[in-house]
């Protein structure tokens, strides 16, 4: 989101000192105003009408990225009136709560023939006495709001339509972001190709919508109305999508994109998933390379995310998939990665954490062993495994091959296991894995041992 907002705006405000050094300093500044893309930062605190009154005219950012539950009445009317200035006005950031946000868009009407960059994201009530029936509440922006030169577009819970006039004005974008779109905004997948259609310099796109949309729903709705256009995104190399599976799996076979680097997913939950397209995209891929791999169990979702090599910032893949119990999340990871086997195949690996506040002594936050051992097929390449200490109960039974089941069957490739060191206080650690022996896993590594495919345990 920092990224797509264009990072810290009020270094904009770096020539302010300069220019009162000397005069001729300021004329030096001043004079190459354009060439330096000068602007005046309309921030929190920041007296708008004195700073209009005796400045120079020059392009106005306005950026309250604060994150701050309330506004001032001084800081709203400052907003305000730098959004009078039409053609000054450069770039707009505004994180507020929603009943803010509804007074200050009101302002957004007319043509704005100058504005590069507009993020405008709802800020959830630090303050739970505040909420008064916000949650429901959709943003709009007003009908005649136009942005011809418009670069950067993120927009949060908007009731916006993908049909509408204003983004057909905006072939100049390189970042499109509109997440959390309400069911009222819902869009086909042959509406969405027709706008990105028109926006070839398109670099980073997400869309997301707010609520799950049932996969078969959208399989009728594409059954009633095909999918008829193809478009080449050229520019595209960072896609973001949340939403049913089929409908990502509607539009992957109808958009090419040459240049992809980053693809990050996520599905709400759902009891099943199908998705041979997004197998064949990522392949097809040519920047896709999927070398570590974290699977991170958290309370409400599975996260996974895999990077292009060891020790890299920057992830390639990164899917969400909804669930609440721990055993949902397998299974349903292992149903949802199993398109991607291919791809997780060449991960040499892979790191397994538990973000969970506690295991539960229930039955269903204890995952199945052959749903484990399912899930692990998946990464048939992985040389290193690490283990987080709630896990290791679990892995360790999932690793022990039955009495049918060869050692090697399992992580063919395997040469080291990690494990944490055991805290001193058994207390840090859950019920599960207190239960899990220090020499969880001398079984399988004996197991290995005896096969000729030793396997060493290390205490990072």
């Amino acid at each position: 989101m920092i990224i797509l907002g264009g990072g810290k705006w009020n270094r904009e405000r770096w020539w302010y000192r300069l220019v009162q050094v000397c005069r001729r300093w300021r004329y030096l500044v001043l004079e190459s105003a354009s060439h330096l893309r000068l602007s005046l930062v309309c921030t929190g605190g920041t007296p708008v009408a004195d700073m209009l009154a005796h400045s120079p005219p020059l392009p106005l950012i306005i950026d309250h990225f604060d994150r701050c539950d309330d506004i001032t009445t001084e800081d709203e009317e400052g907003i305000i009136l730098a959004l009078r200035h039409r053609d000054r006005v450069r770039c707009i950031r505004l994180v507020k709560p929603i009943p803010i946000l509804q007074r200050i868009i009101n302002s957004l009407d007319g043509e704005f023939p100058n504005l590069e960059s507009l993020f405008i994201v709802h800020q959830r009530w630090q303050r739970p006495m505040m909420e008064e029936n916000t949650n429901n509440t959709n943003l709009k922006l007003p009908e005649t709001f136009r942005a011809p030169n418009l670069r950067r577009l993120v927009l949060r819970n908007f009731d916006i339509l993908i049909g509408s006039p204003l983004l057909t004005t905006m072939g100049n974008l390189v970042a499109l972001s509109l997440t959390q779109i309400p069911p009222s905004a819902y869009f086909h997948p042959n509406a969405l190709l027709q706008r990105l259609s028109l926006m070839p310099q398109v670099e980073t796109l997400g869309i997301t919508f707010n609520s799950y949309y049932p996969s078969r729903d959208v399989e009728r709705q594409l059954l009633r109305a095909p999918i008829m256009m193809r478009v080449t995104l050229p520019n595209l190399r960072w896609l973001a999508f949340q939403g049913a599976s089929a409908y990502l799996e509607a539009l992957l076979p109808w958009v090419t994109i040459p240049l992809l680097e980053k693809l990050q997913v996520y599905f709400f939950n759902q009891l099943t998933y199908s998705m041979p397209h997004l197998q064949q995209f990522i392949s097809t891929a040519g920047n896709f390379r999927l070398k570590t791999a974290t699977l991170a169990f958290r309370e409400d979702y599975l996260n996974m995310r895999a990077y292009p090599h060891k020790g890299a910032s920057r992830y390639t893949l990164t899917m969400s998939i909804g669930g609440k119990h721990l055993d949902w999340q397998v299974a349903s990871a292992t149903h949802a990665l199993h398109a991607l086997r291919t791809a997780l195949s060449a991960v040499d690996h892979l790191t397994l954490k538990y973000e969970r506040d506690i295991i539960s002594s229930e039955w269903n936050d204890e995952a199945d062993r052959t749903q484990w051992r399912k899930l692990l097929g998946l990464f048939g390449g992985v040389k290193t495994l690490f283990v987080d200490g709630e896990l290791v109960g679990q892995l360790s039974r999932a690793l022990q091959p039955g009495e049918e089941e060869s050692s090697t069957e399992l992580l063919p490739e395997l040469q080291e296991l990690q494990e944490p060191d055991r805290p001193d206080e058994p207390g840090k650690l859950s019920d599960s894995a207190i239960g899990a022996p220090s020499d969880a896993f001398s079984s399988f590594i004996d197991a290995r041992q005896k096969a000729g495919h030793p396997v060493a345990l290390i205490h990072p």
